[in-house]
C-alpha cells in the first residue's frame, strides 16, 4: 500500500475519535515548532516508508477456511532496523499500525536505541482462536511478510493478543524458510530459544521507574503517594507491584470488566494479572468497585493509564483529579486532552518515555542473539535502569531548558536525534 494513501488531516479540532495516526501527527506538528530541524525532514516523518497489506488464510479446526487481513507498517529506519510489535486484535487497521509505528520511531530515538519504528498485526479476535489455530495463523503470517522482516531489516515483538509463544512460532516459521535458525528476527521470545530474561515485565518496570522519578521530581514522597492504574496486564501489573514494593499505595486497578478500589491500598501481589487469571481483577474482594471511566477520575496522586489508547479525551480531561499522569499504554491521551491537562498544570509523562522498557530490553535481546551470549536477569534489570534513567535525565533537562511539557521535551530529544541522522545520511536522489 503506498504511503500516500494514508491521509493527513491538518485540522486542529479534535475529532470524536482520534486515531493513533492522527494523534501521532498532531504531536509531531506540535513538537516540530520547538526544534531546529529541516521542514523537509518533518514532512518525511509524517509518512511511513511503506505499509504492507497481506491476506492470511487460515484452516480452522472444523476444516473451514477463513481469510484474515494482516499489516506491517514501517515508518522510518534512518537510525537502524525497523522495530515494533505485532498485535492480534479486531480493531487493527493500517492507520493504527502507521500511528503506532511513528511512536516506535520516537521511542527508539528518545532511548537512543539504534532502531526505527514499525508496527503490524492481524484483524482477528485471538480469544476466538484455538491454540492450534493461532499457531497456524502466525506461521502463515510469518511467511506472508517474510520478505519484509529480518534481524537487520525489521524485527517484530509481542503486543496486544500476542506473546512469547507467538514469537517462537514466528521465529521458527521464518527460520525454516531461511534454512537456518535466526533468533534475532523477533524479540520477546522464550529465553530457552534466545529470548531475554526480564523482557516480559520490562514495559511495566520502566513505567514504575519513570513514575518513581516523576514523584520525586515534584517533591513528593513515594511512601505517601496514591496510585490508580487502568489496565492490569503485563504493563499495569508489573508497574503496580514495583510501585507497591517501593512504598506507594496502589489504591485502584482495573481490567476490561472494571476495577477495584481501596483507599488504604491494595495487595497488588494477590490481585491476578491478565496472564495469571484473564479478567480476574473483579473477582477480588475490595471495599469499592469502579468502572474504567470512574477509575480515571479518582482523586489520586498518580494516574497510570496502562490499557488502551484514547481513554483520556476532551470529554473527561477536566475531570482528571490526579496530580501526575504517567502513560503506560500507547496513546492513552488525545491531543485535545493533552492541551486541557497542560492548562490545568497536570504533567503528563508520555508513553514514548514511560513504557520504553519493552523496546529497550528487546534491544538487549537482539544483542544477546547476535552475540549468542545470554545475560542474567540481574544484568538486564541493571542495564534497563541505567538506560531509562539516562533517557529521563535527557528529557528532564529539555523540560527545564525549554520550559515545555514532558511530551514536547521527549519529542524534542527524539526529533533532534532523527534530524541529525537524516542530515548526516542525506536524501537519496
Amino acid at each position: 500500500m503506498p504511503a500516500n494513501t494514508v491521509t493527513d488531516s491538518e485540522s486542529d479540532d479534535e475529532p470524536e475519535h482520534e486515531s493513533a495516526l492522527e494523534t501521532a501527527r498532531r504531536q509531531l506538528r506540535e513538537a516540530a515548532t520547538h526544534v531546529d530541524v529541516d521542514p523537509g525532514v518533518i514532512e518525511r516523518l509524517k509518512h511511513p516508508t511503506r505499509v504492507v497489506e497481506v491476506a492470511v488464510p487460515l484452516k480452522r479446526d472444523d476444516g473451514s477456511v477463513e481469510v484474515f487481513t494482516g499489516y506491517r507498517a514501517q515508518h522510518d529506519d534512518v537510525r537502524g532496523p525497523y522495530k515494533g510489535g505485532l498485535r492480534y486484535h479486531p480493531d487493527v487497521s493500517s492507520q493504527e499500525c502507521v500511528g503506532l509505528a511513528m511512536w516506535m520511531t520516537w521511542k527508539c530515538a528518545v532511548m537512543d536505541i539504534p532502531y526505527g519504528g514499525a508496527k503490524g498485526g492481524i484483524i482477528v479476535n485471538p480469544k476466538e482462536l484455538s491454540t492450534d489455530e493461532k499457531e497456524r495463523l502466525t506461521r502463515r503470517f510469518a511467511e506472508e511478510i517474510r520478505d519484509e522482516v529480518g534481524p537487520n531489516q525489521d524485527i517484530p515483538a509481542p503486543d496486544m493478543g500476542t506473546d512469547a509463544k507467538t514469537m517462537a512460532w514466528f521465529m521458527d516459521a521464518y527460520s525454516m524458510q531461511e534454512g537456518e535458525t535466526i533468533p534475532g528476527v523477533v524479540t520477546g521470545k522464550p529465553p530457552v530459544i534466545g529470548g531475554s530474561y526480564g523482557r516480559e515485565e520490562a514495559p511495566g518496570r520502566s513505567v514504575a521507574i519513570i513514575a518513581r522519578e516523576a514523584i520525586d521530581y515534584y517533591d513528593n514522597d513515594i511512601r505517601d503517594t496514591t496510585v490508580a492504574i487502568q489496565g492490569y496486564g503485563s504493563v499495569g501489573a508489573n508497574a503496580a507491584r514495583l510501585l507497591d514494593e517501593w512504598g506507594a499505595d496502589v489504591v485502584a486497578v482495573s481490567d476490561v470488566n472494571g476495577g477495584i478500589y481501596d483507599t488504604s491500598g491494595l495487595d497488588t501481589q494477590s490481585v491476578p494479572s491478565h496472564k495469571e487469571e484473564p479478567e480476574g481483577v473483579m473477582s477480588q474482594e475490595a471495599p469499592n468497585t469502579v468502572t474504567n471511566e470512574e477509575l480515571l477520575e479518582l482523586d489520586v496522586d498518580v494516574l497510570i493509564p496502562a490499557a488502551i489508547g484514547n481513554v483520556i479525551t476532551i470529554d473527561n480531561a477536566d475531570d482528571i483529579k490526579a496530580d501526575i499522569v504517567v502513560e503506560g499504554a500507547n496513546g492513552p491521551t488525545t491531543s485535545g486532552a493533552d492541551s486541557i491537562l497542560d492548562e490545568r498544570d497536570i504533567p503528563v509523562v508520555p508513553d514514548i518515555l514511560a513504557n520504553a522498557g519493552g523496546v529497550t530490553v528487546s534491544y538487549f535481546e537482539w544483542l544477546q542473539d547476535i552475540n549468542r551470549r545470554k545475560w542474567s536477569k540481574e544484568r538486564v534489570q541493571n542495564e534497563l535502569e541505567s538506560e531509562i534513567m539516562s533517557a529521563w535525565d535527557n528529557v528532564k533537562a529539555e523540560v527545564e531548558a525549554s520550559d515545555t511539557s514532558w511530551r514536547d521535551a521527549a519529542y524534542i530529544v527524539a526529533l533532534n536525534r532523527i534530524g541529525a541522522a537524516k542530515e548526516a545520511r542525506g536524501l537519496w536522489p
